[in-house]
């Protein structure tokens, strides 16, 4: 099918809705009334002749067929934004748009030079406009590979093929537990393996079976995707469990957590930078690859 214009913002309100979930929590984005949504993605069904989603009194949700469309309506629209990219360069100018995705529980580490990046980016593309959004771990570097994000900043995991990645900075993790554990007030020449394995463990959700059976330090009573649900279940002084260094030191200090054995367990990660691989990077791609390397002293 030939697209036209209309088209085009039909795609984009398609793209809010998901995103938010749902009509009603996409009014506030597109700033028009449920009922106007709705008629566009009626309109857009008809012209395109599949049923996107289902709503109703069971909620929103996606179709087989509207998730494939909702794939391919991110790709047209990066398309669009390269195209925007291209020709601002081909005038002299870094324009269109740059989308990062990012873990959470990052902005406090020092060694996340993210903040730098950006700053020395915008000396040379003040006029990009810039999206930076919340992953978890397990579906950043997918969603880089898909063309969802330019570039991706978070840790190696499984390898995903189709990307491209550029060691930036290492995060360093310890053992925790709450307030109220029966491990809080053990000196730490008496926290000892065997120790730690008779209490419950959270893990993370998104380690590898060899993972698992390095961090697991006991049984598993617990899972996680991202860390801020980790803090939480830590200081219920029910379990133990790992977190970022950086991001446990203000609970430590506030008597809330208690930080275990540290020169017995503990572990690092390995932050990228990640593009997609094979991809013809736009020179606004390019601009910021190279403003990280330079805040990250990454050499070539």
């Amino acid at each position: 099918m030939l697209l036209s214009g209309s088209d085009l913002r039909l795609l984009r309100v398609f793209d809010a809705v998901v995103r938010n979930g749902g009509f009603a929590a996409a009014e506030v984005e597109l700033n028009l009334s449920q009922s106007t949504i709705s008629n566009h993605m009626s309109a857009l069904e008809q012209r395109l002749g599949v049923t996107l989603c289902q709503r109703g009194r069971k909620g929103f949700r996606l179709t087989a067929q509207g998730r494939a469309v909702y794939e391919a309506a991110r790709r047209l629209d990066k398309a669009v934004h390269d195209f925007s990219a291209d020709i601002g360069s081909v005038r002299g100018e870094l324009s269109g748009e740059l989308r990062i995705g990012v873990l959470d529980a990052i902005a406090e580490d020092r060694e996340n030079h993210l903040p730098k990046a950006i700053g020395l980016f915008r000396k040379t593309a003040a006029n990009v406009r810039l999206t930076i959004a919340q992953e978890r771990a397990q579906e950043l570097q997918q969603r880089v590979r898909d063309g969802v994000y330019h570039c991706g900043i978070g840790v190696k995991l499984n390898r995903v093929d189709g990307l491209d990645e550029l060691p930036l900075y290492e995060e360093h993790h310890g053992l925790y537990c709450g307030r109220g554990h029966p491990l809080f007030d053990v000196p730490d020449d008496a926290v000892t393996k065997e120790l730690v394995g008779s209490f419950p463990f959270v893990q993370r959700g998104y380690w590898r079976d060899e993972e698992a059976r390095r961090h697991a330090l006991g049984p598993v009573a617990a899972t996680v995707y991202q860390i801020e649900p980790q803090l939480m279940l830590l200081k219920s002084g029910e379990f133990t469990g790992f977190l970022p260094r950086h991001y446990a030191e203000r609970w430590v200090a506030a008597g809330d957590l208690r930080h275990l054995a540290p020169t017995l367990f503990g572990y690092r990660s390995t932050f990228c930078l990640f593009t997609a691989k094979g991809a013809r990077k736009t020179d606004v791609v390019t601009a910021f690859v190279e403003a990280a390397k330079a805040v990250w002293a990454v050499r070539n």
